[in-house]
Formats: C-alpha cells, sequence, structure tokens
C-alpha cells in the first residue's frame, strides 16, 4: 500500500469513503446530520486541506486524510478496509511528511479517541460542541514527543 495524492476529481469518491465510515463509527450521527456534512464536506472542506490516499489494486479509495496547518483534519476509512493498517499507514505518512501534531476526535467516537492515543496522541482540551455548533463533543489531541 502507498500512500498517494487526491485530486478534486476523487472528492465523489472520498465522499463516498466518509459516508461509509461515519454509519460505521459514529453511531451518534443521525441520517439528518449526514445530509447536512455532506455538501459541507464537499464544497468547503476537500478544498482547503491537503488531502492524501490509500489505493486497493483496482484503484478505488480504501482511506483518506485531510491535514491543514499541521493538524489532521480528518481520517477515514472504508469500513471493510478497517483493522489492515490503513489508519495508521496514512497517520504515519502525514506525522513524517505533513508535519502533523494535532488531531481533533469526537468524544463519542472510543475507537477513534483510543487509535490516536495509542499512536501517541494525548487529550488536551475538550469543547462540548463541534465546530459547526453541533452537540458533538470535541477532544483536543496533541502528539507528545
Amino acid at each position: 500500500m502507498i500512500v498517494e495524492n487526491v485530486l478534486p476529481n476523487d472528492y465523489v469518491e472520498l465522499l463516498a469513503v466518509w459516508e461509509n465510515s461515519v454509519r460505521a463509527t459514529h453511531d451518534f450521527i443521525t441520517k439528518e446530520d449526514i445530509a447536512y456534512f455532506k455538501p459541507i464536506i464537499l464544497t468547503q472542506a476537500f478544498p482547503v486541506v491537503t488531502l492524501k490516499c490509500v489505493k486497493n489494486d483496482l484503484g478505488a479509495i480504501l482511506g483518506f486524510i485531510g491535514v491543514h496547518q499541521h493538524k489532521i483534519e480528518m481520517l477515514f476509512v472504508l469500513n471493510a478496509a478497517r483493522g489492515k493498517g490503513i489508519g495508521t499507514l496514512l497517520l504515519n505518512y502525514a506525522i513524517a511528511q505533513l508535519a502533523v501534531n494535532k488531531v481533533d476526535v469526537n468524544e463519542q467516537n472510543p475507537q477513534a479517541v483510543g487509535f490516536y492515543q495509542h499512536r501517541g496522541f494525548h487529550i488536551n482540551a475538550r469543547s462540548p460542541i463541534d465546530d459547526l455548533g453541533k452537540p458533538f463533543p470535541i477532544l483536543h489531541m496533541t502528539l507528545q514527543p
């Protein structure tokens, strides 16, 4: 597996990966929330982050990471591809190549919190709402040297 650049014509496929991953891991997010977030992610989030992905042998995207100013803004892996090292590969790439040292994680997603803690991130603050004012508590995590 290799980390590849993402092009704007990949955005629709990235959004499908995002939705698949969210439905599998974010049981606190409703169908209405997903419908609300999708156009924001597609038109406002993807264009402003550095996006990298991992594809399978057929060229389908299995997972992706979005980074802005040394912070992971998104890291999502297809549910069927979880547990195969894709998230770790993307995270390690972002740390080594993009100097990532921060991430915000939904508190209600304990698997993601544990994933980052296992890789050296520590919680240093908590917000009761997300960046869009939704009632999803956010844990602000920093990579410890």
